[in-house]
């Protein structure tokens, strides 16, 4: 890749470092130059720009960023489009993060241009949580790089989740003479609370005198009521092999697998196993709803993921946890995590098709309603896709029967575009992050279009308005961010929503699309027809 201050002249094709401001406005760093570009550069006075241009055997971030991404996460991970060189995974259920270290560290050591960060190691992660991010270091990956990074990560994905299996769990709880009830009720209590917040059940319960016979007897028992894993909370702490609790696990049949754990709190934790059933010595730490050690392997455990005495003995970096501010208790909550937006698609289907004549959203287009075809691109790529109706109500939902779409009706919507975004908007769920603004005779427009505008959607980062860009032109649909809601539904009479464009530039992003979909409509007999031919129907 060449980078550095280009003459005009030399910088078609290029990528943009840095914004450049014209006369009409700005080019944001990122774009790449065309020659209309160029001559607007020009008119203005531009003389040279910072840019990038890519060298034979480059490959371009977006596309370097989505190769990657394609193939890091395995189940229970989505992988949202690229934009500026970052592709972000997701989980698609909530579960633990399995990380493959020793990969992720080859991969981040091939070149400073490509990177990737996940979760750590068995994070417990909410569905749409984000769990890594491919980010290429602008503007380009060389593509040995990228054939070495597909090759590290070959056909084993580098992070996948584990989603927590709702697991019948079993709890003995040992007692001596001078053993309070209310003890007895705490360790019950914290327990039940812990298999909960994992999606577990405590499906049986027995209190037995501190003796090898008798817990001996009650892991029989429970583990008769099929319970996995059957945890065993002790009146006093284990300190040996010999200990009651290790002995009850092999007078009932089973075998002590490792005693005791370099994590603090939680070092007096013991695995064991009887056949093929995790048995867990518990810590007296855990009558506490701090994190300590029996956390990560009862975490690990209810969501199907073997534990070895290795795995509990590599515990130790990171493995002090008392009074680290930065790892919440359990009822403490932890901090919020960035997760996946959630996006709403709004189709405007109100309009009165003057120019048409007859309701062109009802016209054919091979094969299928105009609207049909739109409306099931937008349900692709969003959380809920809905319906504003106005005119010919009836005959939409006809059109649009079988498709799982929520329909709002404007009964004002002869009174312009503005009644129907104030409707839509108004319907919105409070858990919606963003809308995508659709109108109904754009049936070209794809879902990747859409996933395009998504991945480009950051409101910390300013990027709260995604309007998809072809050539010099600005088209349609836009995302808008929730923080624009209100601005939206204040809109009066035919006015549309790009109005308030000029008040909120600072929060525009520009978002470039491989062809012309985003400028298409048809709203005339000749548009009509001009979008069958694109679409490949007479």
């Amino acid at each position: 890749m060449i980078f550095g201050e280009l003459p005009l002249a030399e910088a078609e094709g290029a990528i943009l470092a840095h914004s450049v401001k014209h006369d009409g406005g700005m080019f944001k760093k990122g774009r790449k130059l065309t020659e209309d570009d160029i001559g607007l550069l020009k008119a203005s006075g531009v003389e040279m720009v910072f840019a990038a241009r890519l060298s034979d055997g480059d490959v371009a971030e977006d596309e370097a960023a989505a190769a990657v991404a394609r193939v890091t996460g395995a189940a229970g991970t989505a992988a949202q489009a690229p934009f500026t060189g970052r592709a972000n995974l997701h989980a698609s259920v909530r579960g633990l993060a399995i990380v493959d270290t020793a990969r992720v560290n080859a991969l981040n050591r091939l070149h400073e241009s490509l990177t990737l960060a996940t979760v750590q190691p068995f994070a417990i992660v909410e569905e749409r949580e984000m769990v890594a991010t491919v980010k290429v270091i602008p503007f380009a990956v060389p593509g040995d790089v990228l054939a070495r990074a597909l090759a590290i990560i070959g056909e084993t994905p580098l992070i996948r989740i584990e989603a927590f299996r709702n697991k019948r769990v079993g709890l003995i709880i040992t007692r001596l003479p001078q053993t309070k009830p209310s003890i007895i009720a705490k360790s019950e209590e914290a327990m039940r609370e812990r298999i909960a917040a994992l999606e577990g059940t405590l499906a049986a319960v027995r209190v037995v005198p501190h003796a090898i016979a008798d817990v001996a007897a009650a892991i029989a028992e429970v583990s008769a009521y099929l319970c996995d894993p059957i945890l065993v909370f002790g009146a006093s702490a284990i300190v040996d092999r010999g200990d009651v609790i290790p002995m009850a696990v092999a007078k009932a049949g089973g075998e002590v697998l490792h005693l005791g754990m370099p994590v603090d709190p939680g070092n007096l934790m013991m695995l064991g196993a009887l056949r093929d059933v995790p048995v867990i010595g518990v810590p007296s730490c855990a009558r506490s709803p701090k994190l300590n050690g029996f956390d990560w392997v009862l975490a690990r455990v209810l969501a199907g993921v073997q534990v070895t005495p290795q795995d509990i003995m590599d515990m130790g970096a990171g493995g002090l946890l008392a009074e680290i501010p930065t790892r919440p208790a359990p009822r403490e909550g932890r901090p919020k995590p960035q997760r996946a937006p959630r996006v709403a698609a709004i189709v405007l289907a109100a309009g009165q098709s003057s120019r048409m004549g007859t309701n062109k959203l009802l016209a054919d287009v091979g094969g299928l309603p105009m609207i049909r075809r739109t409306v099931a691109a937008m349900r692709q790529a969003s959380d809920e896709t809905i319906v504003v109706t106005g005119r010919d109500a009836d005959e939409i939902a006809a059109a649009l029967e079988g498709l799982p779409v929520r329909f709002v009706h404007n009964a004002l919507y002869a009174e312009g575009l503005s009644t129907s975004l104030t409707a839509g908007i108004g319907s919105l769920t409070p858990d919606t992050d963003a809308a995508v603004i659709a109108l109904g005779d754009m049936p070209l427009v794809t879902p990747d279009v859409v996933r395009r505008l998504i991945a480009a959607y950051s409101p910390a980062e300013h990027r709260s308005i995604c309007v998809p860009v072809f050539g010099q032109d600005r088209g349609n649909p836009v995302l808008w961010g929730r923080q624009h809601f209100e601005a939206l539904q204040k809109l009066a009479g035919d006015k549309g929503a790009r109005v308030l464009f000029d008040a909120l530039a600072d929060e525009i992003i520009d978002v470039a699309m491989a062809d012309d979909s985003v400028l298409i409509d048809a709203d005339t007999p000749e548009a009509l027809a001009a979008v069958r031919a694109k679409a490949g129907v007479s």
